[in-house]
């Protein structure tokens, strides 16, 4: 089930043996299933709910879903016992009914993971079974599993570099004793036990305990020598006296502990932090800190089927095991092995090892620290004199800031990670500052060379700016970590224990308690001063600031709307930002200093009808030329102005993306839904107040649809919309009606989208409707690298990428399972060119084949928010054509391939 963080694992548990309650969950919450009251469904499938300790409450509601797939699909491919088991996950995660591990139930029902997690996505994409709740815990079970799994798979290499092969097979005893030991010290020491690069470190640690107490005769070269080459670290005989009231921590051997870092790519420093603390604490709670011997096996089992049972996930000994319900299939342990060869002998190329998930977060984190080195937690010297030349110096407060936040930053980071990783936290905000520093030298310097001036104070005391640069070098240093990663649609999980914290973004906003419209105005700026940053963090901060687009910095209190009724209310010529220039790349002279200081107007400041503004001292912005208004003109703001620039195209491009999807046939609808839906964001923003994008799209959709008589339906647009990338449930599943009270997409456009916009959308059915709105080219990104390889459209497999040098071959320069064509070279037989021509012209490609046949998905066979039988938004009953037609399997497989496409491209970027 779910893995629950804990906030009381540390040094508090020390029972050897589990109590009589541990070893059946929710034993009191769960009285024992009776036969008798369920007489009216299969007696296996009582049996097996009476073998997972569920209540009658959670078998009844498991078996009524279980009727419901029975009906909603045609062919059953899967057994009866296997979607037992899938209901029942579904129905208990709902219920808050768990009273079995995932373990246990992966088998009762003889599922490997991965099987189980396939099965129950089937059934959501074609029942729409899986609630966001439920969604939310498969997939935070599936990032504990693959991090299991990776942290396995290297455990399982670096130990056969450790241990000798002895008589009895004494090593794998060891081995097993030692993989226990830190399943149970990830689980007592991290809340947020599927942190890849800190539960690597805890497992180096315990390497290292069982390295240095291991007899000789069973450790191979280095690690047999190193115990008695390397002193001890800890304190002097004159202070240990003074550690008489408490256990004595343990020794670190610091030789070996750097040897195994060496071995494994890994900060020795960061390791030796995570030693001294989260493990020195997990292993008092042992009575270990000094003992010469190990702990008994039995005795770590014990302690640690404790831990399992609590946490009701997966149990992590079954890897040792090679249990077949958490074995990872072999195809997939194929590409992970996989090294790509030379193809010719004479290439200089090197051979490249494997990208496994340890190795790219290691050399991630090599990367962003060898950028940083010559930048230091200090300002340069440089930056001291920018600091210097303002007309008042920022230094004092730049400084005191720094110390606020950094212990804010250190004791959340803690609160969400684990207990005694304050100083892991102190470590990554060093990180973020050197960072932080260096971003803002590059940023001072362009805006000097632009405006020619020096002195930057207004910009350099503005507290909100340094906030946001400071923030956003912390993203950027939690996400090379993997500690930061984005909640679906930037929706806080549903019904997650409020107790429970992570980092995902944009939990960095809320630590600063900064506004996410004040944080987007640096992250364009911020990527363009540092060109060393890799195209995963690019790609990472350009999501933020989608995500802020769409939906976080329209949440009630965000700056933006104050901005907007400003701007609304100031009667200025200008709009919000015209679309007539949509024809053309997003290209602005917009940097951070302009956006920050853009005018803001409280006492709305009048400007001559024909003066322009002229770079200052300040380097405040430069507003563009506006039509003079009874002899007066008002500033625009700038950074209004480029967010709706920018708001438009992502709105443009979900919006072209789902027409293609769904009105293929109808091509003359989408410049009418779209002139209603950006009307609605320009002239009706208040209907995204803490509402999400998508909603207003899909509402507009349906009724320009509905205005012209189109039959498409809500059931259709939702099926559609969770085909899209970076979608959730969350947004058409609960969306805001009222204050405090949320409801379907359906009941929203009922409710508040037609009341609002009734008039404007009865206008596009007359015959004089309103005039369209000009339609924008496929938006492109302005952090795109010129020398990444373009996907031809419509195209799964074909890439145009520039040559880079003519001695490049095809074969070098892309994977094997690639084509590439190399404008004057030889490319080799003809037979190639006809395998590209089929490619691009087979009617089996995901998305592209119903686009071509101008067919809509067809709907889910029901929705959870549309219990009554009712489709359409008015209420009339749905039609016989509303039944599932497109089944299964086929849905399955359009997925599949849309992931495994997916992945594929992923991991070639990885590569790069």
């Amino acid at each position: 089930m779910p893995p629950r963080k804990r906030s009381s694992g540390t040094t508090q548990s020390k029972e050897l043996k589990p109590s009589s309650e541990s070893a059946s969950p929710e034993k009191k919450e769960s009285p024992e299933l009776s036969f008798k009251k369920h007489r009216d469904k299969d007696a296996e499938f009582v049996a097996l709910c009476k073998s997972l300790h569920v209540t009658d409450l959670v078998c009844d509601r498991a078996w009524t879903l279980w009727k419901t797939v029975q009906e909603s699909i045609d062919e059953v491919t899967d057994s009866h016992k296997k979607l037992w088991g899938a209901c029942l996950f579904v129905t208990a995660t709902d219920m808050n009914g768990t009273c079995f591990t995932l373990t246990q139930i992966l088998k009762a029902v003889s599922l490997n993971f991965r099987q189980f997690v396939s099965l129950v996505k089937k059934l959501d994409m074609n029942m729409d079974t899986v609630s966001t709740k439920v969604n939310t815990a498969l997939t935070r079970l599936e990032t504990k599993y693959n991090v299991t799994l990776a942290l396995y798979q290297r455990f399982e290499k670096t130990c056969k570099k450790i241990f000798a092969l002895v008589p009895g097979g004494k090593e794998r005893e060891m081995m097993r004793s030692c993989w226990t030991m830190f399943l149970l010290a990830k689980g007592r020491a991290l809340q947020m036990d599927d942190d890849l690069v800190i539960s690597f470190q805890l497992l180096l640690c315990t390497l290292e305990l069982f390295i240095k107490r291991c007899p000789s005769e069973l450790l191979l070269p280095p690690y047999n020598i190193s115990k008695v080459q390397s002193p001890p670290t800890r304190t002097s005989r004159r202070n240990q006296s003074k550690a008489k009231s408490r256990p004595p921590e343990p020794e670190v051997d610091v030789q070996l502990l750097e040897t195994l870092c060496k071995e494994n790519e890994c900060i020795a420093e960061e390791v030796k932090n995570v030693y001294q603390t989260s493990f020195c604490a997990f292993l008092d709670s042992l009575d270990l800190s000094r003992a010469a011997d190990f702990p008994q096996m039995n005795e770590l089992d014990q302690q640690y089927e404790e831990h399992y049972l609590k946490s009701r996930d997966i149990d992590g000994r079954l890897f040792f095991d090679g249990d077949e319900t958490v074995l990872a299939p072999k195809v997939e342990i194929a590409q992970v092995e996989r090294t790509p060869k030379k193809n010719q002998p004479d290439d200089d190329a090197a051979v490249v090892p494997p990208q496994t998930p340890i190795r790219a977060a290691m050399t991630s984190i090599q990367q962003l620290r060898g950028d940083l080195i010559s930048s230091g937690d200090q300002p340069s010297n440089t930056l001291a004199t920018y600091f210097k030349n303002c007309t008042v110096d920022p230094t004092q407060d730049v400084r005191k800031r720094l110390e606020t936040l950094e212990h804010v930053f250190s004791q959340r980071f803690a609160q969400a990670v684990g207990p005694r990783c304050a100083i892991l936290g102190k470590q990554r905000f060093t990180l973020g500052i050197r960072l932080y520093y260096k971003i803002m030298e590059a940023m001072l310097k362009s805006e000097e060379k632009r405006l020619s001036v020096q002195n930057f104070s207004k910009l350099l005391n503005d507290s909100t700016f340094h906030k946001s640069l400071l923030a956003c070098a912390l993203e950027v240093v939690m996400a090379t970590y993997g500690e930061s990663s984005f909640k679906a649609g930037g929706y806080s999980s549903g019904g997650s224990d409020p107790a429970e914290t992570d980092v995902c973004f944009p939990w960095i906003l809320d630590v600063f308690s900064l506004a996410a419209f004040d944080f987007y105005k640096v992250i364009e700026s911020f990527i363009k001063a540092d060109p060393t940053l890799s195209k995963d963090t690019v790609k990472h901060l350009e999501t933020c600031e989608n995500l802020i687009m769409e939906r976080i910095a329209w949440r009630t209190g965000s700056p933006l709307f104050e901005l907007l009724r400003q701007e609304h209310e100031s009667g200025a010529a200008e709009p919000v930002e015209t679309t007539a220039s949509f024809s053309q790349p997003l290209q602005h002279n917009h940097t951070a200093a302009d956006l920050y200081l853009s005018p803001v107007r409280p006492g709305l400041r009048v400007l001559p009808p024909d003066s322009p503004d002229t770079p200052s001292s300040q380097a405040s912005s430069q507003a563009p030329t506006q039509p003079a208004i009874q002899n007066q003109r008002y500033p625009k703001s700038n950074s209004l102005s480029l967010f709706y620039k920018k708001l438009y195209r992502l709105a443009y491009m979900r919006l072209k993306i789902l027409c293609s999807y769904l009105l293929s046939s109808h091509p003359e609808l989408e410049p009418i839904i779209w002139t209603l839906f950006q009307h609605t964001l320009q002239h009706e923003y208040e209907l995204m107040r803490d509402r999400h994008l998508d909603q207003l799209m899909m509402s507009a959709m349906y009724a320009i649809c509905k205005v012209k008589s189109v039959d498409l339906r809500f059931k259709t647009i939702v099926t559609a919309y969770k085909n899209l990338p970076n979608t959730s449930q969350e947004t058409f599943k609960n969306v805001l009606i009222t204050e405090g009270n949320y409801d379907s997409i359906i009941v929203f456009y009922n409710q508040v989208f037609m009341q609002k916009l009734k008039t404007n959308i009865l206008q596009y059915a007359s015959p004089r409707p309103p005039t369209l709105s000009p339609i924008p080219q496929i938006p492109r990104s302005p952090y795109k690298f010129p020398n990444s390889p373009l996907r031809v459209p419509g195209s799964n497999n074909v890439y145009i990428s520039p040559l880079k040098s003519p001695r490049m071959s095809p074969g070098i320069m892309t994977p094997r399972s690639r084509m590439l064509v190399s404008i004057g070279e030889s490319f080799g037989l003809s037979n190639r060119f006809q395998k590209i021509n089929q490619m691009v012209n087979s009617s089996d490609r995901s998305f592209k084949r119903t686009l071509e046949l101008g067919s809509a998905p067809k709907p889910l066979k029901r929705l959870r928010f549309d219990v009554d039988g009712q489709d359409e938004a008015d209420g009339s009953k749905s039609s016989g054509d509303s039944t599932l037609i497109q089944k299964l399997a086929e849905m399955s497989s359009t997925r599949s391939r849309m992931q495994e496409q997916k992945m594929k491209e992923d991991a070639e970027a990885k590569t790069d």
